[in-house]
């Protein structure tokens, strides 16, 4: 069992008795979905989250939950999304030549190069985290038949394409079950790494 530090136990206190008092719908969230909106807020100090964020429901959280403790794959677009996940090495390939190779080559941007060699390397059931480029989580979209992947985070931040890839990502017949997003363009990596290490995380019956 992690050992919670008293300055965190005392903000996750104050979060949930504002959520509790601005937001009392988060009340009738399933156990993981608050945990992932919690950590969200945590880690944003952005109680609007809790209007914006869009959870799977119960099942599939539990079962990346269950994944994540086998040791399934996860996969990062930023290197500062796979520095925030802090349980479980990422697979992010950003930094690779290769990506900016093939970025060149195909006419993509390397944030969509780096993705697509990661989910080659991490084969399919992998969790997706993308908390910064809405090009590697449409490129996610694209090839979703390929990829496979058993949890999306698509959080990514911003002005152009970020609100449009998360749209596109709920509306996606397959992959809109088995993600996390939200409705606005806030977002951004550490949030994206907290919603999934709140899965890490998640102990059972623990406040």
């Amino acid at each position: 069992m992690r050992a919670v530090h008293p300055i965190e136990q005392e903000s996750y206190a104050i979060l949930r008795a504002r959520l509790a008092r601005e937001y009392p719908q988060v009340g009738g969230w399933g156990p993981l979905g608050r945990a992932v909106l919690e950590r969200v807020v945590h880690a944003s100090a952005d109680l609007e989250f809790a209007a914006d964020l869009v959870v799977p429901g119960e099942r599939v959280l539990a079962e990346a939950v269950a994944g994540l403790r086998a040791g399934v794959p996860v996969v990062a677009d930023v290197a500062m999304v796979a520095a925030g996940i802090t349980r479980c090495a990422a697979v992010c390939r950003i930094t690779d030549p290769r990506a900016a190779r093939v970025a060149a080559a195909e006419g993509i941007t390397r944030s969509a190069a780096a993705l697509r060699l990661a989910a080659l390397e991490a084969g399919p059931g992998a969790v997706y985290v993308i908390g910064c480029a809405p090009t590697a989580l449409f490129e996610l979209i694209e090839g979703a038949g390929r990829y496979r992947p058993s949890l999306v985070v698509g959080m990514p931040v911003g002005f152009v394409g970020a609100v449009e890839s998360k749209a596109a990502l709920r509306a996606h017949g397959d992959l809109s079950v088995c993600a996390v997003s939200n409705r606005g363009g806030k977002g951004g990596s550490a949030v994206a790494a907290a919603a999934v290490n709140a899965l890490l995380y998640y102990e059972e019956g623990r406040s």
